[in-house]
């Protein structure tokens, strides 16, 4: 979440004349995030968030995220619930931008996650993936292993400037990847963005998971290598092998993982470790002066993807088929 596009009061005001949530009370924006524009709205109602969607966000993409989270809703997932106007309709423009109101969720993400806020997330991971099996709507990964060099090339001549040999380095992972990639695991929606940022807390018990603007149609293990990444670090950049199984254990009680996906796993953490270098290393580099915006060092998923090449067989994070026996 993130405040790239500012909004007048009287603009605000116009907007929630179409909806039934009464007037306004506040709107802050929040700075956590790098891809729309966030706001903490209070009315009379209650609470909700207001997103505007900037520029890098495809309009064409919004009924698939939108209308993902109306379904996953409904089938008893805790995450935000499309609001609609007095005309039925989720979407909007406020500002020049598309723009949704979505429900609130009590709790708070945590910063240092323990094993148990991991168990709980596989499990709520697995149950995301198994409700989604029935949504009707597909929408592609914009942000899979033939997009990474693309997006490379957009910052690859700036990458020596974050760290000396930064281009070359990723150059080769380029190589690896694309030659090495797996094309039959089992797939569905994924949420593809799961970062603790995006998942609530409540009295040490998971309440919620938001921001589906990523959420598209991909290989299931792939969204748990992008949770390996990023819940199973030290803040010194260690791996916990601990958190990982918990992470694994909880998803496998909902969803049993294939012997294929564990052998993938190395792999697929590779590669996700490289798709938010990339996407970091972008940012770091073009985010416009001024931007309410808290933008995400690059070199983090440096050290991680260096930690990940190392690995070949999942038994080295700790991981084998036999601990996943339910």
């Amino acid at each position: 979440m993130a405040v790239y596009t500012e909004v007048s009061d009287d603009e605000l005001a116009t907007f929630l004349e179409g909806y039934d949530l009464g007037s306004l009370v506040s709107a802050k924006g929040i700075a956590e995030g790098v891809e729309n524009s966030n706001y903490l709205l209070r009315t009379e109602a209650g609470t909700f968030i207001l997103t505007l969607y900037e520029k890098r966000v495809d309009p064409n993409d919004l009924p698939f995220f939108i209308g993902l989270m109306d379904h996953l809703a409904k089938s008893g997932l805790t995450c935000p619930r499309p609001v609609r106007n007095r005309a039925g309709e989720t979407l909007g423009t406020l500002a020049g931008r598309k723009a949704a109101i979505v429900t609130f969720l009590d709790g708070m993400w945590v910063k240092r996650p323990e094993v148990s806020h991991c168990l709980q997330l596989g499990q709520a991971l697995a149950r995301l993936h198994e409700a989604g099996r029935d949504f009707p709507m597909q929408r592609r990964n914009g942000l899979t292993v033939s997009d990474w060099r693309p997006l490379f090339e957009m910052s690859g001549a700036r990458a020596d400037e974050v760290l000396p040999g930064l281009a070359a380095e990723i150059a080769v992972e380029l190589d690896v990847l694309e030659r090495s990639w797996p094309t039959a695991l089992p797939k569905g929606v994924i949420h593809a963005d799961l970062f603790p940022d995006n998942v609530f807390f409540l009295k040490g018990e998971l309440s919620g998971l938001i921001d589906f603007y990523f959420a598209c149609t991909d290989f299931f293990a792939y969204d748990l290598a992008v949770c390996m990444n990023s819940w199973c670090f030290e803040p010194n950049l260690q791996f916990n092998v601990t958190k990982a199984r918990a992470l694994l254990t909880g998803y496998q009680q909902v969803r049993p993982l294939t012997d294929e996906e564990i052998a993938a796993l190395p792999m697929l953490n590779r590669g996700a470790a490289l798709r938010f270098l990339l996407t970091r290393l972008y940012d770091w580099l073009s985010t416009p002066p001024g931007a309410l915006v808290k933008k995400k060092d690059p070199i983090e998923y440096v050290r991680k993807l260096r930690f990940h090449r190392q690995v070949t067989l999942a038994a080295e994070y700790g991981l084998v088929p036999e601990d996943f026996a339910i």
